[in-house]
């Protein structure tokens, strides 16, 4: 693996693991006020592009690190519908 690709992946996976604290947090507290769901409408739509981008420039640290953020602001978004409402 070349340093382009590991400086990439890193950035990447970086990234994408920066909301897994809140979604713990929610997950434990079954609360999801505080959290702005249009912050993850948008944040969904940029990493959707961003993994567009990869799969256009066959760039596969760009497409997965990206798709894993993706799944995670879905997942922030499902979770604040879920525990916003109590």
């Amino acid at each position: 693996m070349d340093v382009k690709t590991i400086i990439g992946f890193s950035a990447g996976i970086l990234t994408a693991i920066s909301s897994i604290p809140q979604i713990v947090k929610i997950f434990k507290e079954k609360k999801a006020q505080a959290v702005s769901p249009l912050m993850f409408f948008v944040l969904l739509a940029g990493n959707l592009l961003w993994c567009w981008y990869g799969i256009v420039l066959n760039e596969l640290p760009i497409t997965l690190t990206n798709a894993f953020s993706a799944v995670c602001d879905i997942l922030m978004i499902v979770l604040n519908y879920r525990y916003s409402k109590k």
